[in-house]
């Protein structure tokens, strides 16, 4: 799979309640200051398509779903997502901030549901046109932590699943940071969201240039 080149591709992850898009608006802020061609989504969604996929896939009256059903909704999404909106602003040197990608089929379907790794690899090359992010930042923090932070909104269909089964996700996605040094920056989610923002944008430094937010 194979990098942007031209636009820069950031997604974020994290388990339920890490705060992400808290730090995609502090970010889009910094980047409007610097007047840099951005877009912002999220998965699963982002295009009429895909959102109408999200509605169903998040829908808590469908706990019934099958891991099977749930991971080629998600891939289906994303290949609409990809096509239609993320290629075409990377394509036109755009700065594409995505809440959640690929990675998070590995935590959700693939370590949370046991569904075969090397099904999620080839669904994954399939839906992503062979697109990887140029840098992905985790926003990790204790699962009872961010639970604790979403209860007073609806939950979503995986919001509500079980303690365990989100200690599961957040225990793959440090495995995949772990294993992607190059393209993961990890943020202790526990600190302020000032100062998560302020090591974010260091780490960014290298892709945007000198400037301060």
């Amino acid at each position: 799979m194979t990098r942007s080149s031209k636009g820069l591709f950031i997604t974020f992850e994290g388990i339920e309640g890490s705060g992400k898009s808290t730090q995609v608006k502090l970010l889009v802020k910094a980047l409007q200051k610097r007047n840099l061609p951005y877009l912002t989504t999220r998965e699963p969604g982002g295009t009429e398509i895909a959102e109408a996929i999200r509605s169903i896939l998040l829908n808590p009256l469908y706990a019934n779903m099958t891991p099977e059903t749930e991971l080629l909704l998600y891939c289906a999404s994303r290949a609409q997502h990809t096509a239609e909106l993320i290629i075409p602003a990377l394509e036109n040197g755009s700065i594409v901030i995505c809440d959640r990608y690929f990675d998070s089929t590995y935590a959700y379907q693939g370590a949370a549901r046991e569904l075969d790794e090397n099904l999620i690899d080839t669904l994954t090359r399939f839906a992503t046109y062979g697109r990887i992010p140029d840098l992905t930042f985790l926003i990790d923090l204790p699962v009872q932590v961010g639970l604790s932070r979403i209860q007073s909104r609806q939950l979503d269909r995986l919001e509500k699943e079980k303690t365990a089964f989100h200690e599961r996700v957040r225990e793959q996605f440090l495995f995949i940071a772990n294993k992607c040094p190059s393209r993961y920056v990890v943020l202790n989610g526990e600190q302020t969201p000032e100062e998560i923002h302020r090591q974010l944008l260091a780490s960014l430094q290298p892709f945007l240039g000198e400037g301060n937010d």
